[in-house]
């Protein structure tokens, strides 16, 4: 039996705005993430699903905090869905400009990008194994998306690096 999984990104934050990759830096929402994650609630609180799971990150926290305010569903922090971690990078802009070098090199002090897409992938075996016949949500990063495009999508890590990321209100898997 398989698991569905639908994967947001945590909203907007400063950083974002600013041009900086938070990495494994909490990063706070912007107004306009605010109203981001606001509509996230909205977009799926009658969605199905059976639990919310969020990188313990304050910038994916807050996603998950301020959509499912008031709700019954069950929010779970997990630090595996976290960002790649950038080390001495964290909270600049370097890690933005060439991530493709950084696919099986990681960066200074931190982790690569297949470092991050494993660990990823060590939680969607687990949900894969505890979670079948579920409909879940994810909120996580973009780290995250790539381990679900990797190990659900069946692409290569490779091709999705090069790749500019484009935004949507959701993305859907099935494990």
């Amino acid at each position: 039996m398989s698991v569905e999984v639908v994967f947001e990104t945590h909203a907007t934050s400063e950083d974002n705005e600013a041009g900086i990759a938070t990495g494994w830096l909490p990063g706070r929402l912007s107004a306009a993430g605010r109203e981001q994650a606001r509509a996230l609630g909205e977009r799926r609180r009658d969605d199905g699903l059976t639990v919310v799971f969020t990188s313990d990150l304050g910038r994916a926290v807050e996603t998950a905090e301020l959509a499912f305010a008031g709700s019954q569903l069950r929010v779970v922090a997990d630090q595996r869905l976290r960002e790649c971690d950038y080390g001495e990078l964290n909270g600049t802009s370097e890690p933005l400009d060439d991530r493709a070098a950084h696919i099986d090199s990681p960066y200074p002090g931190g982790e690569s990008w297949r470092q991050a897409v494993e660990r990823v992938a060590a939680f969607l075996a687990e949900l894969r194994r505890d979670r079948a016949g579920e409909r879940v949500l994810v909120i996580g990063h973009g780290a995250t998306w790539l381990a679900l495009e990797v190990v659900a999508g069946g692409r290569r890590l490779d091709d999705l690096l090069d790749a500019p990321f484009v935004w949507q209100p959701g993305w859907e898997y099935v494990l």
